[in-house]
């Protein structure tokens, strides 16, 4: 989107004359036609001044409308007719300063308070006995003393002296029009906005948080609109976490009273495989039955001594309890909780135990029955670094869960991993990312297991409590201090998958810099009832709440696969602005892999994620395939078998009207592989594997016959000999053909993209085919396909068209 360079106006008035007695309603004679002539010259002429809402495109315009000094404003005629009193601020006598109300005006707004003051100006209305009377909308125009283009501090809810200074980006409180949030949310990159994933609820608004220069913002808000207020942050994870007990009790009684479990047959399961969860605690004791806590070793305590599983717990069923405590709407939790201890209280796990242990906790917590689960843990090792992203015993045993080779039940199985916590005392107060990036802070086992998604973490938290000394060390948008990074290049799979809040450090004196309560995630303490909250983070923390992303996830769509909630999942991550301003200016497919490292694709958009809109939709597509089979030479040689074409029921009237738009298409593959560990097998991604699948896409112009043939060529060659085609993919070969989940994006011309409509998933090298089984074509595998287009600020509806097409497909289908 073009940027508009005019600033958004952060203060000034027009001077107002006075036109009534002080208190009172205006009083003077209609027949003093001069003054009143005057006057809505004025205010008209104010209007004129006001930017032209149809001609820039914009939803409408910020109003600083002012009253007089001493006199009553009447504020009921600003919030009609398209015109929305967002905040009145009653006259300060002490100051001098006159009333004055914020008021959003769409454009339609701006015309009829144009023509009540036109009408005032030059109407009377007529009394009962037929003598003339006051001039029309007499109250409101006479009460209004000046009209300005309203400026940030217009919205600014909070005390004056905390409105921001300087010119650098600070984090500020907006709140958003329930009915235009998304939409905001959705743009406010484009103009350096930097909005975070938390949310507040109201019965009007919704409360986020984003990061923004001032210039920055009122440009976005100028533009965008959907703004009712600004505030500054103001409650902090430490605010709570230093209550007394008493007054802890009283926040939990409340949030407690708001809570509403729902009731559900089939809800979704975190199952956190950690050390325990107390169930004494009274957030947790609905979400968490008895029967539910587990044990990897019959012979331990299901509780927690520690406290770290009981964190987590609350975390993967509020979230950041810091938000959960400041809103008075109901809360509704749709998912429960299972707890699978694998660590014991005291000791440690023998490195050779640790994926045994985890497929005995996994087998204990299965042994309840069926349930839609994801598995979360926040235990990793350091015994295997370095392992340059190569499978370890732990990581491959992983692998095998989750493609249902190994557990008590043959199942495929989701699940989430911590990326590991960085060593604290590598750090100085300064370019902490470098100390992220050192290969001694690489990602630990087993989160570099193929199917597994591994979350790393990062921060949008700045806030620290009024007169504390210090700063925070994280830039917001930026990687968490403590969170791990990828040290290996592109052979081995992405990591991490996506990162999720984990807080940040304070620098304050000599280094390193240390963890702050204000910095960090608030959540339920073990030790109930004698403390109710706590405060937690790093990677542990942003495991969990991703963990209750996804089960909210897959709550929404409990017949996906998890393999394919994998793919949605990762698929509607984005990075930050301020991730993205590690890149050059035109940044080559090269240029990724620093992002890749730390953030992978950056943090989940759980709206994108759900959401199929009017210029935005989702395919969603899951098959399987029969990848290899023996050679019709006979003997032992493997062949590829079969590929999978689908003829993508394209919305192509929508996308010809575009013409020369922009279209973004994005592409998620995911599959879980079987592993094969072996010694002769890790420094191969195609020995590793028991299959690996890439995706196609065909060319413009390109026929099915000729796609085909292209693809056959292409799947026959090695892959370390293989030359990126230029199809216009964002990230290119050596960031997407790696593991068993694979995303990728391209930009082109709507027109060209109404003619590529052919996608293909055809499989490569992998064990099952190098190894010589007796059986290649009786083996099959799952795979889910996930597809977005987004027009992004086009006009199109691209979900009616694509809707009815697959309808007329199903009809299709069923008759055949």
């Amino acid at each position: 989107m073009p940027r508009d360079r005019r600033h958004f106006i952060l203060n000034g008035l027009s001077k107002s004359e006075k036109f009534k007695p002080k208190g009172q309603p205006s009083t003077k004679h209609p027949s003093d036609v001069a003054d009143r002539a005057g006057h809505a010259q004025a205010l008209l002429q104010a209007i004129d001044h006001l930017p032209d809402v149809k001609a820039e495109g914009t939803a409408g315009v910020y109003l600083d409308v002012a009253g007089r000094a001493g006199e009553i404003m009447v504020t009921t005629g600003l919030n009609a007719s398209d015109l929305t009193l967002l905040r009145f601020e009653p006259a300060q006598t002490a100051a001098n300063q006159p009333p004055r109300a914020t008021v959003f005006a769409t454009g339609d707004g701006v015309a009829k308070l144009r023509r009540k003051i036109e009408d005032f100006a030059q109407k009377n209305r007529t009394k009962k006995d037929g003598t003339e009377g006051r001039p029309y909308h007499a109250d409101l125009v006479q009460s209004i003393g000046a009209i300005v283009e309203a400026g940030l501090r217009a919205l600014w809810r909070s005390p004056a002296a905390r409105f921001p200074d300087g010119d650098g980006a600070v984090r500020w409180e907006l709140w958003l029009d329930k009915t235009q949030a998304a939409a905001f949310v959705g743009s406010a990159p484009e103009y350096e906005v930097a909005v975070g994933a938390d949310r507040l609820e109201f019965p009007e608004d919704i409360v986020v948080i984003a990061t923004a220069t001032r210039d920055a913002l009122a440009l976005a808000v100028r533009r965008l609109g959907g703004v009712r207020a600004l505030a500054a942050p103001s409650i902090t994870a430490d605010y709570f976490d230093a209550m007394p007990i008493e007054e802890q009790a009283d926040w939990l009684d409340n949030l407690s009273a708001w809570t509403t479990f729902q009731a559900s047959d089939d809800p979704s399961y975190v199952t956190l495989l950690d050390r325990g969860v107390s169930r004494a605690h009274p957030l947790i004791e609905p979400g968490l039955s008895v029967d539910d806590r587990h044990a990897a070793d019959p012979a331990w305590d299901v509780t927690d001594s520690v406290g770290h599983g009981t964190q987590l717990a609350g975390l993967a069923l509020y979230g950041d309890l810091t938000l959960a405590l400041q809103t008075m709407l109901p809360i509704e939790i749709r998912h429960r909780l299972e707890s699978a201890k694998i660590i014991p209280d005291a000791g440690h796990n023998p490195h050779h135990l640790l994926g045994a242990l985890t497929r005995a906790g996994i087998n204990a917590a299965e042994s309840s029955g069926d349930r839609r689960r994801t598995f979360a843990m926040a235990s990793t090792t350091e015994e295997d670094t370095p392992h340059d992203g190569a499978p370890t015993s732990w990581s491959s045993e992983v692998d095998q869960l989750t493609a249902g080779v190994s557990g008590t039940k043959k199942t495929q199985r989701l699940m989430v991993i911590s990326a590991g916590n960085t060593v604290q005392n590598m750090f100085g107060n300064a370019d902490y990312l470098a100390v992220c990036d050192h290969p001694d802070n690489e990602i630990e086992s087993p989160a570099q297991a193929w199917n597994a998604i591994c979350v790393g973490a990062y921060t949008e938290k700045n806030v620290l409590p009024a007169g504390e000394p210090g700063a925070p060390l994280a830039p917001v948008g930026d990687l968490a201090p403590s969170s791990r990074t990828a040290s290996w290049s592109s052979h081995w799979p992405l990591k991490p998958d996506v990162v999720f809040e984990g807080g940040n450090w304070l620098v304050n004196g000599p280094p390193p810099p240390l963890q702050h309560p204000a910095l960090s995630l608030l959540t339920t303490d073990h030790s109930f009832p004698n403390r109710a909250f706590t405060t937690c983070g790093e990677t542990s923390g942003a495991t969990a709440l991703a963990a209750r992303a996804i089960v909210d996830l897959w709550s929404d769509y409990p017949a996906l696969w998890p393999e394919t909630i994998r793919a949605i999942f990762v698929s509607s991550a984005r990075w930050t602005p301020q991730m993205l301003r590690h890149l050059p200016a035109n940044p080559a497919k090269g240029h990724f892999a620093p992002l890749f490292k730390r953030y992978g694709f950056g943090v989940p958009d759980m709206e994108r994620a759900r959401r199929s809109a009017s210029n935005a939709l989702t395919l969603i597509v899951q098959d399987t395939i029969t990848p290899y089979r023996l050679s019709d030479s006979g003997g032992t040689d493997h062949v590829h078998n079969e590929m999978r074409l689908f003829e993508l029921p394209w919305p192509v009237e929508a996308l010809r009207k575009l013409v020369n738009s922009p279209v973004i298409l994005r592409v998620a593959l995911s599959t879980f592989i079987a592993p094969n560990p072996s010694e002769p097998a890790r420094g191969s991604k195609f020995r590793y594997a028991s299959h690996n699948l890439r995706f196609k896409l065909n060319r413009p112009n390109e026929s099915r016959a000729a796609f085909i043939a292209r693809i056959s060529k292409v799947a026959e060659q090695t892959e370390e000999g293989a030359v990126d085609e230029d199809d216009g993919w964002k990230f290119g070969r050596n960031r997407r053909d790696v593991g068993s989940l694979q995303i990728d994006q391209l930009t082109c011309l709507a027109s060209d993209l109404a003619r590529r409509n052919i996608l293909a998933v055809h499989p490569v090298a992998g064990w099952w085919k190098t190894r010589a089984i007796p059986d290649p074509q009786e083996r099959s595998a799952r795979f889910a396909l996930v597809v977005e287009i987004d027009a992004s600020q086009a006009e199109a509806n691209l979900y009616a068209e694509v809707q009815s097409a697959i309808e007329a497909l199903n009809v299709a289908q069923a008759v055949v």
